[in-house]
């Protein structure tokens, strides 16, 4: 049985019998708490070897934790009533599963279930079996108080009703203070499709601003930890953002879904073999960061390999006994593993194997079976390890990096027909240390480093991996994601046209080929949720000086403001201006300058009595950012200084001033003292 809409006289009463039904969620959720510890204490009395106890143990303590530290809201946000008579007649749907006892049927479903897709892609020509849509309403900010639930709508897609969502019109524009919420309440068909495809398929999303890339990938890991925990837990997801205050600020919409202990970093984090202690000038960090540079480390590592210019025979004493290989099997030994091209670690245990195992055959040919002990004592022993040493020998990515660098020589032969002199020049190190331990590693080097690493050894890699503003990335750098995710699969995001690094993706084609993964599905998102009409439009008439092939966003959103103030002579006063103005209106307010400018405009913002927080102090009502940090953030308020300063600041500046215009979420204010860039 399906309700009908409910009117003004019995709406109170629909209100009253769904908040009963929250108020037993709520029950529920206390009761799956509690049982969760119990389990743990029965875990810890079972009996078990001591590997399998702990893992239990981890387990348990696990599902306990997560459960006790879920975010305090609404534990439903939609329901639906199936025509049907197969199904449950209604389900509940919200962030996690919860029920009174494990084996009842569910009082709310996760949002991630198969049955839950209904809510996100039933529709009025296709129903899926739907009779009522139901979307909840509650006051903004609840923490999950049963009589915070306000309001609701009915849509009867067995009518053939169609309607527009005023509750997810009201939770999309919202105003924002603070860290990133998640959208599974508001979550549209097509960013369902991208949210729920296949872990074996790596996914790029070129994002216009405003589309919602970000949260795509932040609710397609949720979903695949729901529906896949064996297979991603067991080699671990990882998300990647482009700078720490990034990740503060969606640290706290995956732990609202109920997903915890997924490791949120940046590139810079997950390679940092040393502190960043020097620079590179701007030819150099783009030298460094050429896919070119692979080739020539590459040469630069295995040019040791074999080339001992004297080479003595192995002779192994063993008793009466010597044993004996000859110089032309040992250069044969480093010849055959070389061409079998293996991690360098690999082939130089491969080396020392097989030198062995010619001293076993001998010595298995004169004195009968060795024993495993034999074996490892020759292998350890000086004659091999000597050998070893001199035709594959032990080196540190640091080493190989340093002398590359300081040698003249050695780079020389590297890169010949590679880079030319003049590029060779660009990367040698003006001041050399004096060895690879007092070297000051610049942030380009540690993507080098890197790269060597993985020449060396293989790292482990992770079952799925999140790319967001992956359009900045360079093609070393892509290397290096793409060494973490050698088997699992990716989900890029990002947007060409908010590329703002100097070696910025041009493409998606060849960047997904440097991540490993050509054969990538890349998907436009070009309808804006978030971002006014006018804001987008503004932003628009930049896309024709960024030089990338994207479509123009459109934003759904008719609200909004553009509002432009002339400076004059007095910019830090203009600006100071147009912050009250935004203050007068809802929600956070991000003051965006360029790099240099941004002390001046904190100072005068303080002088006026306003307080400026930074980026990344959450809660801040007003806070001042700089353009190189503003990627990936949202302002219900941005005041935007001097875009000519902004566009002129560096290389990409055009792409970085489309960045700025488009943080803004509810009305965006032009704060100019020279002519406009647009």
């Amino acid at each position: 049985m399906t309700p009908a809409d409910p009117s003004a006289d019995d709406l109170h009463t629909v209100l009253l019998d769904e908040r009963a039904h929250h108020d037993r969620c709520r029950a529920g959720l206390a009761a799956m708490a509690d049982g969760a510890d119990h389990q743990v204490v029965i875990g810890e009395q079972a009996s078990a070897s001591g590997a399998d106890a702990e893992v239990l143990g981890r387990r348990l303590r696990g599902q306990a934790k997560a459960l006790r530290e879920l975010p305090e809201g609404p534990l439903f946000f939609g329901r639906l009533d199936f025509a049907d008579g197969e199904r449950q007649a209604a389900l509940h749907i919200g962030r996690l599963r919860i029920s009174e006892h494990p084996a009842d049927p569910p009082l709310v479903v996760d949002w991630r279930a198969p049955v839950a897709r209904a809510f996100y892609q039933a529709s009025a020509r296709d129903p899926q079996g739907v009779a009522v849509r139901r979307r909840f309403g509650w006051a903004p900010g609840s923490r999950g108080d049963s009589g915070d639930l306000t309001g609701l709508e009915d849509e009867h897609l067995d009518r053939g009703e169609s309607r527009v969502s005023e509750i997810v019109a009201r939770e999309i524009e919202r105003p924002r203070i603070g860290p990133m919420r998640d959208i599974a309440a508001t979550i549209q068909p097509e960013q369902d499709d991208l949210v729920r495809g296949d872990l074996a398929v790596s996914l790029c999303v070129q994002g216009a601003p405003g589309t919602g890339k970000t949260a795509v990938g932040l609710h397609r890991a949720a979903y695949l930890l729901y529906t896949h925990p064996q297979r991603i837990r067991r080699g671990g997801l990882l998300i990647l953002g482009p700078n720490p205050t990034f990740l503060s600020y969606i640290s706290e919409v995956l732990p609202a879904l109920g997903e915890t202990g997924v490791r949120q970093s940046t590139l810079a984090a997950e390679i940092a073999r040393h502190p960043v202690r020097g620079s590179d000038d701007e030819r150099a960090a783009r030298l460094k960061h050429d896919i070119r540079m692979a080739e020539v480390l590459r040469r630069a590592l295995y040019a040791r390999v074999g080339r001992a210019e004297s080479l003595a025979p192995v002779v192994v004493a063993d008793g009466s006994y010597r044993w004996r290989v000859p110089v032309d099997a040992l250069r044969g030994i480093v010849e055959g593993v070389r061409a079998e091209e293996p991690p360098y670690a690999v082939g130089r245990e491969r080396v020392r194997s097989r030198a062995v195992r010619l001293l076993r055959e001998q010595a298995e040919r004169r004195a009968g079976p060795q024993t495993a002990a034999w074996t490892q004592r020759v292998s350890r022993g000086r004659a091999v390890g000597a050998y070893v040493e001199a035709v594959w020998p032990k080196v540190r990515p640091e080493e190989v990096v340093a002398e590359l660098f300081t040698d003249p020589e050695v780079l020389a032969d590297a890169s010949a027909g590679v880079l030319d002199d003049d590029e060779r020049k660009a990367l040698l190190w003006a001041r050399p240390p004096r060895s690879w331990k007092s070297a000051r590693w610049s942030a380009a080097d540690l993507v080098l480093l890197d790269e060597v690493a993985g020449l060396i050894e293989r790292p482990e890699g992770y079952g799925h991996v999140v790319v967001d503003e992956a359009q900045d990335l360079s093609p070393m750098e892509c290397r290096a994601i793409a060494r973490r995710s050698p088997f699992g699969s990716l989900t890029v995001l990002g947007d060409l046209a908010q590329g703002t690094t100097p070696w910025a993706a041009r493409d998606w084609a060849s960047a997904m080929a440097y991540l490993g993964k050509p054969d990538a599905v890349v998907v436009p998102l070009t309808t804006g949720f978030r971002v006014p009409r006018a804001i987008l439009e503004l932003a628009d008439r930049l896309l024709a000086r960024l030089a990338v092939s994207v479509p123009p966003a459109r934003s759904l959103r008719a609200d909004g403001e553009v509002r432009f103030r002339a400076a004059g002579d007095d910019l830090p006063g203009a600006v100071v201006g147009a912050v009250r103005d935004a203050l007068g209106r809802e929600g956070s307010v991000g003051v965006i300058a360029a790099d240099p400018d941004v002390a001046r405009v904190r100072e005068a913002l303080t002088a006026a009595g306003i307080r400026a927080g930074r980026a990344d102090e959450p809660g801040e009502r007003v806070v001042v950012v700089p353009a190189r940090e503003v990627k990936g953030l949202e302002y219900d308020q941005v005041v935007a200084v001097e875009p000519a300063a902004i566009a002129e600041a560096e290389e990409r500046g055009p792409h970085r001033l489309y960045v700025v215009l488009t943080r803004a979420v509810a009305g965006l204010e032009v704060v100019h003292g020279r002519p406009l860039p647009f």
